[in-house]
């Protein structure tokens, strides 16, 4: 993964996290976006700002929400903060082993990535066998 990002710089994660949702749930349109962020407060206990340090629980209230068609949505935000944080990665590994990323592990790994420069230059994803 690149590290030399200057977007990145500056700028938290949670904010950069919080812009990529933004941009994602809008494509459903102003309406349902505020009406999704209105049901996690209240059905679900998760304000818009927490959402950064509940991406477990976010994505549980997505799936509750939209059911299969989370994954879309989940793509869509991996899609807009890959964009954003300009990751550059590559697979290593037979083209047949498909990894078992899922939406929270792989902003997991990016946070790490991000707020970890100190200790990292490379993130690396284990499989089970």
């Amino acid at each position: 993964m690149n590290r030399k990002n200057p977007k990145v710089n500056g700028k938290k994660f949670s904010a950069i996290l919080q812009e990529s949702i933004d941009e994602a749930l809008l494509t459903l349109g102003e309406n349902a976006k505020t009406s999704i962020y209105f049901h996690l407060a209240t059905k679900f206990a998760i304000n818009k700002r927490d959402i950064p340090d509940r991406i477990d629980d976010f994505s549980e209230a997505l799936e509750q929400i939209f059911g299969l068609a989370t994954r879309q949505l989940e793509i869509l935000i991996m899609k807009y903060l890959n964009e954003k944080i300009d990751c550059s990665y590559y697979w290593v590994g037979p083209k047949w082993l498909v990894p078992d990323l899922t939406f929270t592990k792989y902003v997991k790994m990016l946070k790490i990535w991000c707020e970890d420069t100190e200790r990292i230059d490379r993130v690396e994803v284990i499989l089970d066998a």
